[in-house]
């Protein structure tokens, strides 16, 4: 170990006065050798304060500064494994598994744990894109004429398609024109408004990824 940190030291050394950086020659004075602070301090494995510099001390975590902590879900696949979302300044800083979730119990995959990347990525989508049939570009929407889009194909698909009786005069009042899909991040609450929504409108072709 000692010939290990005698080596780092020599480096450090020579890149200096290569460098011509003599304000730093100043900073490796044997007083702050290495091996000298390790048997100052009795850190005889290198492993405890004697490997730390004024810039690792200063070092914290980026939840340290979080303005909050949001409890999540993540939005990859169907395990549902919970995440606490850490926020500074309205931007998601970190993403980290939730240790109080009896499904996960604080793990997360690469996937999930890589998520924060998703989020602040420079491709994300954050408006609707529209391409009308036929057209070869797509168009930005706002999201209120996307939703009324949304709902205007839902009522005429309901409409278009609507079944009273089957071909032996049963009643049916059913539409095969609508299905419904839910996601893995869908909570209970979310999964049982979506299932009467469509049962409401006379849909039978309900499922969710979770299930699936």
């Amino acid at each position: 170990m000692f010939h290990l940190l005698d080596d780092m030291y020599r480096i450090k050394v020579w890149k200096s006065l290569c460098s011509g950086n003599f304000k730093a020659m100043s900073k490796l004075s044997p007083l702050n050798w290495p091996v000298v602070r390790q048997v100052k301090r009795g850190d005889l494995f290198g492993r405890d304060k004697s490997t730390q510099s004024a810039k690792s001390e200063n070092l914290h975590g980026r939840t340290v500064e979080a303005d909050k902590v949001v409890q999540s879900v993540c939005p990859y696949c169907a395990v549902g494994c919970s995440q606490r979302v850490y926020v500074k300044d309205d931007r998601v800083v970190h993403i980290e598994g939730d240790s109080d979730s009896p499904i996960s119990r604080g793990r997360l995959c690469p996937k999930g744990a890589a998520s924060e990347q998703l989020v602040n990525s420079a491709t994300r989508l954050t408006k609707v894109k529209y391409r009308a049939p036929h057209a070869t570009e797509w168009q930005d929407l706002d999201l209120e004429t996307a939703m009324d889009m949304i709902a205007d194909r839902f009522i005429a698909s309901r409409r278009n398609q609507w079944e009273d009786f089957d071909e032996k005069g049963r009643v049916l009042n059913r539409t095969m024109g609508v299905a419904g899909l839910g996601g893995a991040t869908l909570d209970n609450e979310e999964n049982y408004i979506i299932k009467k929504l469509f049962t409401a409108a006379g849909a039978v072709q309900v499922e969710n990824q979770a299930r699936i």
